[in-house]
């Protein structure tokens, strides 16, 4: 069984910053279908599994970002209106 090089993704694309957080679930996404359906090497598999680990890691500080960006909003949004005006 031989193994081709293109296959390999290279190890620097570990953590290459997704464009957005959509971006980051597609490959996510991606990523989980071809470790599924493909027989793929060990090296690969590992390869993969650390990209996948710092996609998930991405999607949750993002999540957690914009959880405190609304937060920050509702606050804003509930203070009286006196408030602001002091």
């Amino acid at each position: 069984m031989s193994s081709s090089k293109s296959k390999t993704a290279p190890v620097d694309n570990a953590q290459a910053v997704p464009v957005s957080f959509e971006e980051a679930v597609a490959e996510l996404e991606a990523l989980v279908n071809t470790m599924d359906s493909q027989n793929l090497g060990l090296d690969q598999l590992l390869t993969d599994y650390k990209r996948g680990a710092y996609l998930v890691k991405y999607c949750r500080d993002r999540l957690s970002q914009v959880r405190k960006e609304v937060t920050e909003i509702e606050q804003t949004l509930n203070k009286p209106a006196d408030e602001g005006a002091q």
